[in-house]
C-alpha cells in the first residue's frame, strides 16, 4: 500500500515547503468557503485540478481512482441542493422535489466547492511527505513538539498496526480458529483482535515513552532537528504561480 502512494516522478510541488504550502492552501480554501461567486470558484476548482493531474507526479489512472470520492461528493452535494433547495423560479416540481433556476446555482456553487476542497486535499497529501511537514511546523511557525512529535508517532505506528492486524488474522487462521455468522460473528472478531492490539499498544506506547526519557526529551527545551527545514526559491515560485493565478481568475469572475 505505501507503494501505492509512491509517485512516478516528484515535481516540483515536491521541493516547496510544506509548511508553507499548508498555509497558502487553507488560506485559499477559507476564502472559497466564503465565497458566493460560481464561475470564481469553478476556476479554482480548474487551476487545482490542473495543479493535482499535472504536477502531482503520479500517473492519470491513480489519480482517477483516488478522484471517485470527488465525484460522488461533487454529485451527491448539488443534487440534493438543487432538488431540495428552495427558490422562486421554479424550472420543474414533483412531489417534495422541486428543482428552480436558485437551487441549481446553489448547488453547483455547493458541489463546485467540495470538488476544489478534494483537489486541494489531494494535492496537498499526495505531494507533501507527513514527517516532514510536521518537521516544517515546528522549524517555521513554531508548533509545539508536544502535539508534533505525538502526529508523527501515529503516522510511524499505523503500519505497524496494520502489520499486527495481519498477523493476529494469520494467527487465528492457523489455530482454525472460525467466528459465527451475522453480529455475533462481528462481536468474536472485535473481542479476539481488539484485546491483544490493545496490550501491545500499551507495550509499545511504554517502550516509546522510556526512550524519549532516555534521550533526555523536554517539551520546553531548545532542540536540534534531524530534518532542517528552511524556504527556498522554490517557495517564491509557488507563491508567483498562486498569486498571479488567483488574480487572473479574479479579474475573469468578477471583471
Amino acid at each position: 500500500m505505501p507503494n501505492w502512494f509512491t509517485p512516478d516522478r516528484k515535481t516540483w510541488l515536491f521541493a516547496v515547503n510544506p509548511a508553507l504550502k499548508f498555509a497558502l492552501f487553507v488560506l485559499l480554501l477559507l476564502f472559497t468557503l466564503f465565497t458566493r461567486n460560481l464561475p470564481f470558484v469553478s476556476w479554482l476548482a480548474i487551476l487545482f485540478g490542473i495543479l493535482l493531474y499535472g504536477f502531482s507526479g503520479y500517473p492519470i489512472r491513480k489519480l482517477a481512482l483516488l478522484s471517485i470520492p470527488l465525484v460522488i461528493s461533487f454529485a451527491s452535494s448539488a443534487f440534493t441542493m438543487m432538488l431540495f433547495g428552495k427558490g422562486e423560479t421554479v424550472l420543474w416540481q414533483w412531489g417534495l422535489f422541486k428543482i428552480s433556476e436558485e437551487s441549481v446555482r446553489h448547488g453547483l456553487l455547493l458541489g463546485t466547492k467540495s470538488l476544489t476542497f478534494g483537489f486541494v486535499g489531494l494535492t496537498f497529501l499526495l505531494t507533501v511527505q507527513p514527517v516532514i511537514f510536521f518537521y516544517a511546523m515546528m522549524q517555521q511557525f513554531r508548533m509545539p513538539p508536544k502535539y508534533a512529535y505525538s502526529f508523527i508517532a501515529s503516522i510511524r505506528l499505523l503500519p505497524v498496526v496494520v502489520e499486527e492486524i495481519q498477523v493476529r488474522s494469520n494467527a487465528l487462521k492457523v489455530r482454525g480458529i472460525t467466528f459465527s455468522r451475522g453480529m455475533k460473528g462481528w462481536g468474536e472478531r472485535i473481542q479476539a483482535y481488539t484485546v491483544p492490539l490493545f496490550a501491545q499498544s500499551i507495550r509499545r506506547a511504554q517502550r516509546m515513552a522510556i526512550a524519549m526519557e532516555s534521550k533526555q526529551f523536554q517539551m520546553g527545551a531548545i532542540r536540534t532537528y534531524f530534518y532542517p527545514t528552511s524556504y527556498s526559491r522554490m517557495d517564491i515560485v509557488f507563491l508567483s504561480v498562486l498569486a498571479i493565478s488567483v488574480a487572473s481568475i479574479a479579474m475573469l469572475a468578477f471583471g
